[in-house]
């Protein structure tokens, strides 16, 4: 096999961000989400609930299903961490997720505009969904190995930009070529696939999710090209000894205070972050009226912003270290919430505004390049923060244990918007506790070492 340099190793890692960027940007916050809360909605009016309520229930909906599929990931991620350590191997669990991934978004192509198959469509897109959150546990895993911790910040943070670039083009293609508008032209007013697709149907927008799959599969070849494993010698593990590794893990953290205190408050405020890009789509759509085209610009705006600030971030975290970034990012994200959750097309923070106001427009699209940048530096920085404090014998297991406190309580946050939203009837308030699990979150690294706790290591083993 030709010698791969440790550069192009670098630039194959950052294409696996490159190529799975676009199901969180297209499918999940900007284009599919949105068009999904546009069908829900449409459904629970042709049963009888008024406006309000169906809005209510179609973000209850999208709520109640990413919080299962958190509850699905939580589960499975340090299982299947830990049984790659105990075989050796990343690759082929990376290609089987791939799998799902691809049939999870291909599958989105078939929702239906009557609603009548939405629960099937939840299914497609929480298969993708799983199997790229799955993946990137091992992806991170493979970060401590490629430089010295002193670069692993800059890496972490350029393959965050380089992703959000990737996630950036793709949903200006989206838009440009796919999308319908009002009129039935995209945004370039052109007409939908050339004129290949029937804007009647939607089929502009609904091919989100085969681009999304195409995608995928294109730009994960130059890291199957390019990164490669070393050989192991390692036993063929079975599932009852990677439990074994995972329980002795998570035991030990009792050893580990600063790595405990960091999986729990990175659990809180990632979930929070996840929320946030979640429903943020949604809160367009639902609270502002905006389109589905108008998000995708919104989108655009966000995108933008996160390829500039993960790279910035990644040059903070290289001087600064990650956990004053993240302490900064966490700050600037609750102000944003907050400022969101008490405005509406009528009132900012309970003054009434005039009619058309453009207020609310402005303030959300500005929103939407702070959850943008900000988020990119968060995730980039709690990364290295992550390399800082794992064990080089095990990494997969150690990126287990982060995958599982990314999503341990993945459900957490979409269910406290699914209840707030029942409770106050209103998808503005319903975002609400995002702000509590950022705040919860902020608190905890009070005890976490920003130099992680290497001197621990020994202890764990």
């Amino acid at each position: 096999m030709t010698e791969v340099s440790a550069r192009k190793r670098i630039w194959g890692w950052w294409f696996f961000d490159w190529a799975s960027q676009p199901y969180h940007t297209l499918l999940v916050t900007f284009v599919f989400g949105p068009f999904f809360a546009v069908v829900a909605t449409e459904y629970y009016l042709g049963t009888g609930l008024d406006t309000e309520a169906a809005k209510a229930s179609a973000q209850s909906l999208w709520a109640w299903n990413m919080g299962l599929a958190g509850l699905v990931i939580g589960i499975g991620a340090p299982i299947m961490g830990a049984l790659a350590d105990t075989r050796g191997r990343r690759r082929p669990w990376i290609a089987g997720f791939s799998i799902m991934y691809v049939i999870g978004a291909a599958g989105l192509w078939f929702i239906a505009l009557d609603g009548s198959n939405l629960f099937v469509m939840l299914g497609f897109f929480s298969l993708g969904f799983i199997g790229a959150e799955y993946a990137l546990i091992f992806i991170n895993s493979q970060l401590p190995e490629l430089g010295p911790e002193d670069e692993i910040g800059k890496i972490s943070g350029s393959g965050f930009a380089f992703g959000y670039f990737g996630g950036l083009l793709a949903l200006i293609i989206v838009l440009v070529v796919f999308a319908e508008m009002a009129g039935d032209k995209t945004i370039a007013g052109l007409s939908p696939g050339f004129g290949l697709l029937d804007a009647e149907k939607m089929e502009g927008t609904r091919s989100v999710g085969p681009i999304t799959a195409l995608w995928y599969v294109v730009f994960m070849i130059p890291y199957f090209r390019w990164v490669h494993e070393p050989l192991v010698d390692k036993a063929r593990g079975t599932v009852t000894e990677a439990l074994t590794l995972l329980s002795n893990s998570i035991a030990n953290l009792k050893n580990r205070k600063s790595l405990l205190y960091y999986l729990i408050s990175s659990m809180l405020y990632r979930d929070a972050l996840n929320g946030l890009y979640a429903f943020g789509g949604i809160y367009a759509n639902l609270v502002l009226d905006w389109s589905v085209p108008q998000i995708g610009v919104f989108g655009i705006l966000g995108a933008t912003s996160a390829v500039f600030f993960s790279w910035l971030g990644g040059n903070l975290d290289k001087r600064f270290g990650p956990k004053p970034v993240i302490i900064a990012a966490i700050w600037v994200l609750i102000g944003m919430a907050f400022i969101i959750v008490n405005m509406s097309r009528e009132t900012f923070f309970g003054m009434p505004l005039a009619d058309g106001s453009s207020l609310p427009d402005t303030v959300l699209m500005i929103a939407g390049a702070t959850f943008g940048g900000m988020g990119g530096i968060l995730q980039a920085a709690s990364r290295t923060l992550m390399v800082r404090h794992t064990d080089p014998a095990t990494p997969t297991e150690s990126f287990g244990l982060y995958g599982l406190s990314g999503r341990a309580t993945a459900f957490l946050a979409p269910i406290l918007i699914g209840v707030a939203t029942v409770l106050t009837g209103s998808a503005r308030l319903g975002v609400s506790p995002v702000i509590l699990l950022f705040l919860l979150g902020l608190i905890l690294l009070r005890w976490v070492n920003p130099k992680g706790d290497s001197e621990t290591w020994s202890n764990a083993s």
